[in-house]
């Protein structure tokens, strides 16, 4: 719920009161990609940034920071977002005063590294943020496989469909919705699912039936996730651990017309064991936001078959969806200075989890 504006200003007007108070305006980099700086950092973000912290350089990418890591020797903050650095040894040896990194996109797996933890230098993300476009995505997607939304479209391009009240659908009352992962994403996926006779199944290896019951859904394997699904939606990590981990097996489990949906990563599923049973079951379904490479190959049966919607990477933060990332950064490196909690830090422990 949106607060009221009255309570808005009052809690704006005790966070400035306690910066007065403690404000040391420490000294600032943004290191990240060239083009995302300003998509992400817009001019409200950037004022208020500029107000609080000393930028001493002008903003860098991570190939200019290599070029200039005697630039680091004074960073106490570093703002960034998608194109952060390898914070690796060299980079934190350079760096000896970091203290903070807040990290204005989703995961930060591919920027960290053993020597930036064993610095203990604070990192939060925008994880949250980032995950209600791709929540926003999901529940659309959902909703519109159980209305057999893809296969009317294309039967109606074909003259096919039109009055006949008795076809075939999943429907929207009580069908299962399977979730594989249960991180922040697939959590506000849970949230936004609630209004709607749905019942939600989640396979994730670290949820406990105690924590899946405060969530209002039901624990389930993997392989249960592909069996009972009419929707099954991906939402893990991208690891080692998970590379490959969606097999021909599990979709050869799927339930008569239903709809695989991958916003997470292409890896995770192995594509060509998809592809054959995509073309050897017609019935189902295949939404995916995400591929093993991007963009798809054109020589690729995913842009020919017929059961298989693509979208180019579009379920996280597009156009002003990515001021959201910068706003929830700036109101984290508020608490920073105020020496209150930080709602959205990631531990290392973290990390080996967050998608």
């Amino acid at each position: 719920m949106i607060a009221p504006i009255s309570a808005r200003a009052e809690t704006q007007t005790r966070f400035q009161n306690t910066l007065d108070g403690v404000r040391k305006n420490p000294k600032a980099l943004f290191v990240m990609d060239a083009r995302s700086v300003d998509l992400i950092y817009g001019p409200e973000e950037r004022a208020e940034l500029e107000h609080l912290a000393d930028f001493y350089a002008p903003a860098q990418t991570r190939e200019s920071i290599r070029e200039q890591l005697d630039l680091l020797a004074d960073a106490e903050v570093i703002f960034s977002g998608w194109g952060a650095p390898m914070m690796d040894e060299t980079f934190v040896q350079a760096a000896p005063n970091l203290k903070a990194v807040f990290y204005g996109a989703g995961t930060i797996g591919y920027c960290t590294s053993p020597a930036f933890w064993e610095r203990e230098i604070v990192i939060s993300s925008a994880y949250a943020a980032n995950a209600r476009p791709v929540a926003e995505y999901t529940l659309a997607t959902v909703l519109l496989s159980l209305k057999n939304f893809w296969r009317f479209e294309a039967g109606v391009k074909r003259g096919e469909g039109w009055g006949d009240h008795t076809r075939r659908v999943i429907g929207a009352y009580h069908s299962t919705v399977a979730l594989i992962g249960c991180g922040m994403i697939a959590r506000r996926v849970i949230e936004l699912l609630k209004p709607f006779d749905l019942r939600c199944i989640v396979y994730d290896p670290f949820l406990t039936k105690a924590e899946a019951a405060l969530l209002g859904v039901e624990v389930c394997t993997l392989e249960e996730a592909f069996e009972f699904g009419d929707v099954v939606s991906l939402h893990a990590p991208s690891k080692e651990e998970t590379r490959g981990m969606i097999t021909r097996e599990h979709f050869s489990l799927m339930k008569p017309g239903a709809t695989f949906v991958n916003t997470a990563r292409g890896p995770i599923v192995r594509e060509e064991e998809m592809i054959a049973s995509l073309l050897q079951r017609p019935d189902l379904f295949a939404v995916l936001d995400v591929c093993n490479v991007e963009p798809v190959p054109l020589d690729s049966p995913l842009l020919v078959l017929p059961n298989v919607i693509l979208t180019p990477h579009i379920a996280g933060s597009l156009g002003p969806e990515c001021r959201r990332l910068g706003s929830y950064m700036v109101e984290e490196f508020k608490r920073y200075l105020a020496d209150e909690p930080l709602h959205w830090r990631i531990t290392r422990e973290m990390a080996a989890r967050l998608a």
